[in-house]
């Protein structure tokens, strides 16, 4: 049985090589996929390398700053980058419209900048054409145009009837079909393991890569399964086109803009402006520190001149200014991090939301699934923000409690008056060495694959249930 599964496989590659249409199309899209590819990785390396200039330009920057008061430098502030991953030249997920660089300064997180002007958000995404996008979109219609008369062909022929009639099931003529089908989707699948091998070569993980490569193999078995239901079930392939076309559109452009406003409308978030002013109310109560005699600090200066047995904050061993700006960082960052988490929180509820549109969509699936194994999803993002801002609070914490230990208490007052003060408040550059060097990097392999679990096992669903739905229908095929 295996040889005759074989033989009419053999016989349909034959045709489709004898096709000039199928020739054209595949070549078509071995230009499209292998022009995207490599001007995604070319974009990608020149981002990687601009990123990683530009992070040893700012810390050497920081770095290099002559003596001065440490609050000044709290507010000189620094800059962090997030580099895009190797996986990136396959699929540069939202790396374009939520900014790569972030201004790191006391009192404040600033949100994240310069996102790529070319992403568009009227284009629905399609402002810059990836490998990712090739393979999601373009694919299905390819796969369309060139089976969706696999079955069908047989009965206009007339030879679906000798056939069967020669012993051949209808089972067995669906299985022949589908490996013929699925060996043109392999070997389509070929540009993204090269490139998915070059990723390795760039640094990736290689369980990581190899899960890209799986991932896509699961949605274009998808749509061979759906093909090849379709071309057994309809006898015409005018209309097997028509319902193929109309899956697809479904499918990739009607769907996925569905679950994006149902997201946003299902778990709605405060604009910008609202959390701000908010935020800033809370921050208000704390304090920032500037003014070391407003009423939040009060209790902090009768616990350290009780804990130091002296009277008058001038006799403290510590600068209590310095004091007061540590404190009120610790408390002005608290604040800040819950509303950020309260964010973070409800952009990854929306994100998940979205992704769950995948049961009814195989392009919402594999699009998330692709994002979380490339490292350049949402929840990436958001450990970059939480990254910056652990090296955020360091460098000023450091730097608050060198201002704390470091500089007199009488010309911290007096600097602003009195020359001779404001330079006895400059202290020695070589504070600014607690400043870390930032190195962003995607996530484990392992945690990437457990994320990208739940759309690989929406697409694995997809093929159980379309494949089921083919045999069954093979099962009752007739001439």
């Amino acid at each position: 049985m295996t040889k005759r599964l074989f033989a009419i496989a053999r016989e349909e590659w034959r045709l489709w090589l004898r096709s000039r249409l199928a020739l054209c199309t595949l070549l078509i899209f071995a230009l499209l996929v292998t022009s995207t590819g490599v001007a995604t990785a070319l974009r990608m390396n020149s981002e990687h390398r601009e990123r990683t200039e530009q992070q040893a330009v700012a810390e050497e920057t920081f770095l290099s700053q002559p003596d001065r008061h440490p609050h000044r430098m709290v507010h000189y502030g620094h800059y962090v980058f997030r580099v895009p991953p190797p996986l990136a030249m396959i699929d540069p997920g939202v790396d374009s419209v939520t900014g790569q660089s972030i201004f790191l300064e006391g009192h404040r997180q600033n949100t994240a900048m310069f996102a790529d002007a070319r992403a568009s958000v009227e284009l629905g995404g399609f402002g810059v054409l990836t490998a990712a996008l090739v393979y999601q979109l373009f694919l299905p219609l390819l796969l369309i145009a060139i089976g969706h008369g696999l079955i069908i062909r047989e009965r206009e022929e007339n030879t679906l009837a000798p056939l069967l009639a020669q012993g051949v099931s209808g089972v067995e003529l669906y299985a022949a079909k589908g490996i013929a089908l699925a060996g043109i989707a392999v070997a389509l699948l070929l540009p993204l393991a090269v490139m998915s091998a070059a990723a390795i070569g760039r640094g990736a993980a290689p369980l990581a890569s190899v899960g890209v490569t799986g991932l896509y193999a699961l949605y274009v078995l998808v749509w061979c399964s759906l093909i090849l239901l379709v071309s057994t079930r309809v006898r015409s392939r005018s209309l097997a086109v028509g319902v193929l076309t109309l899956f697809w559109l479904v499918a990739a452009l009607i769907v996925p803009r569905i679950a994006v406003e149902s997201s946003s409308a299902g778990i709605p978030t405060l604009s910008k402006l609202e959390t701000d002013l908010s935020m800033q109310a809370e921050q208000r109560d704390v304090g920032d520190g500037h003014n070391a005699g407003a009423p939040a600090f009060r209790q902090l200066q009768a616990n350290l001149l009780a804990q130091y047995g002296v009277k008058r904050v001038e006799d403290l061993p510590v600068n209590f200014r310095g004091v007061v700006f540590e404190m009120a960082e610790a408390d002005v960052t608290e604040v800040m991090n819950k509303y950020a988490e309260q964010r973070m929180a409800l952009e990854g509820g929306q994100a998940r939301f979205a992704a769950s549109f995948g049961w009814l969509s195989p392009v919402v699936a594999v699009s998330a699934g692709s994002r979380a194994l490339s490292g350049t999803d949402l929840a990436t993002h958001h450990r970059f923000l939480r990254d910056a801002e652990a090296v955020r609070i360091d460098f000023v914490q450091s730097l608050n409690r060198a201002h704390a230990e470091q500089v007199a208490h009488v010309d911290d007052i007096n600097r602003s008056v009195d020359f001779e003060s404001e330079q006895r408040t400059r202290i020695s550059a070589r504070n600014w060495n607690a400043l870390d060097e930032f190195s962003f990097q995607p996530a484990a392999a392992g945690e990437r694959l457990a994320r990208a679990g739940t759309p690989m096992a929406m697409l694995f669903a997809w093929v159980l249930v379309l494949t089921a739905g083919g045999i069954l229908a093979a099962r009752k095929m007739e001439p």
